[in-house]
């Protein structure tokens, strides 16, 4: 009985984890370069005072879906996909570097590169400056070239080059801000082997279909958590009725 209602118990609280999880995933679907987040789960026997059979059911790995998404074209001039592995550099509110997949990159008002939420976009050399009345084009390599808006056809300009990165996937997390960073905190060299696609965007790698499924199928096993858990209530007081005729 303590391994029946240890397990359900725990299993159920994990798995309205998981539901949640899968809705947050669900709720990103359309989200550009997002990548879905998965859980697994796993019994563990509890460390301790009490009896060796009681067990609990632990969210043993928790990480991240890093399939690509489908490439979408846009023809912006200011829209990159990461073709293949690879990440954009963005700097952080504390100054931290993270890494991202959306590249749906604006000019802010002080003319410095930045993703559509506003976070600056790291080059080489640092933040990326962008000088006023020009048109931006962003090179398979991440070159950012610049070219007069009133010259046809004018001169192109390196301005500078994106910081493109490829750490391991082992050796990255998600934040509590949906930004990927190392585990260690450090930044991550720049690879040259990263290329973007100019013009286009990565679309979420979430299958919908597939989220769908997994609501449905944890919604059952949360009612069996359930009926175990009344089972284990339903035996003890069995238990204790026939103690009380001895």
């Amino acid at each position: 009985m303590d391994r029946m209602i240890y397990t359900a118990m725990t299993g159920a609280k994990h798995i309205l984890n998981k539901q949640a999880t899968t809705a947050h995933n669900l709720a990103n679907a359309t989200s550009t370069g997002f990548k879905s987040q998965i859980d697994a789960f796993r019994a563990v026997p509890v460390v301790g005072k009490g009896l060796p059979t009681r067990a609990f059911v632990v969210d043993a790995t928790a990480g991240s879906d890093f399939n690509s998404g489908a490439i979408q074209s846009t023809n912006r001039d200011l829209d990159v996909a990461i073709h293949g592995e690879g990440w954009l550099t963005v700097q952080r509110a504390d100054g931290t570097e993270a890494y991202t997949r959306n590249g749906s990159l604006k000019v802010s008002e002080n003319g410095i590169l930045q993703t559509a939420t506003g976070l600056t976009v790291m080059g080489d050399g640092g933040p990326i400056s962008i000088p006023p009345d020009i048109r931006i084009s962003i090179g398979k390599d991440g070159t950012v070239s610049s070219v007069e808006n009133n010259t046809l056809p004018g001169p192109a300009n390196t301005i500078g080059r994106l910081k493109l990165v490829n750490p391991n996937e082992k050796d990255i997390v998600r934040a509590d801000d949906g930004l990927f960073v190392t585990k260690d905190g450090n930044p991550a060299v720049a690879d040259a082997n990263v290329s973007v696609i100019n013009g286009a965007l990565e679309s979420s790698n979430v299958n919908v279909v597939d989220a769908m499924v997994t609501m449905i199928g944890l919604a059952r096993q949360f009612e069996t958590q359930m009926k175990l858990i009344s089972t284990a209530q339903n035996n003890d007081e069995k238990a204790g009725q026939l103690l009380a005729l001895r």
